[in-house]
């Protein structure tokens, strides 16, 4: 089964979103097309069952295979979206030759969100740093217990797109700045161990695509036409 027929993926209205950046107090407004995102961020038994590898850092119990994966580098996230695609017949959205990841949007496999699609998601259609009370959306670390939680838990946004604050950073397609930071990739949505500061649609974090660490995971996109099978978008 798919996971868009399994229900793990939302259609996401096209529309346009202003980014901003506050190291450089600059911003851009992007037009984003209708696509498929993650409804919730990939979880531990997701991953585990599409890789065969179990990377999260947190306490084992019951419902471990729930928490959102975290421990994945941003080239463990394209690795990912590649093998569910061949899993599901899909092409692979990535070209990966060694360390140099090339995208094909003419291909309809999974792949991760632009920074411009998160954050459009994020916003869900609302003007504020948040969609709701940031202690009913979102874990961070006023009420997470300083660790990850069970992904859906809280309130979703208007969309109805769980986690996009709180619990895990997003790993996003894009290069933060690549004439200052080179290879660096945007992280998207504040974790677990942040305070509310972070946990705000418009926050962005970079990080080095090799870089692991237990509060940072992702969730997938897709946006061939071919994936919303007649959903009726």
């Amino acid at each position: 089964m798919s996971a868009y027929a399994s229900g793990l993926m939302t259609a996401v209205p096209g529309g346009r979103v202003t980014l901003t950046d506050r190291r450089t107090r600059g911003s851009w407004a992007v037009e984003v097309q209708p696509y498929l995102l993650g409804t919730v961020p990939v979880t531990r038994e997701w991953y585990a069952r599409v890789t065969g590898e179990r990377p999260g850092t947190g306490e084992q119990s019951g419902d471990e295979g729930a928490l959102p994966v975290d421990g994945v580098a941003w080239g463990d996230a394209v690795r990912f979206c590649n093998a569910l695609s061949v899993r599901e017949g899909l092409a692979p959205a990535y070209r990966v030759h060694a360390d140099e990841v090339e995208w094909d949007a003419s291909r309809d496999g999974y792949r991760l969100p632009t920074e411009a699609e998160w954050e459009h998601a994020c916003r869900a259609g609302t003007s504020g740093p948040r969609y709701g009370p940031l202690g009913e959306i979102a874990w961070y670390r006023a009420n997470s217990g300083e660790r990850p939680r069970p992904v859906g838990g809280m309130r979703p946004n208007p969309w109805g797109l769980y986690d996009m604050l709180g619990n895990v950073w997003e790993w996003c397609w894009d290069l933060y700045d690549a004439e200052v930071y080179g290879t660096y990739r945007v992280l998207r949505g504040g974790g677990w161990f942040d305070e509310h500061w972070s946990c705000r649609a418009s926050v962005r974090r970079r990080s080095h695509p090799t870089f692991r660490v237990d509060d940072v995971g992702f969730r997938l996109a897709r946006s061939h036409p071919a994936a919303w099978g007649g959903a009726g978008a």
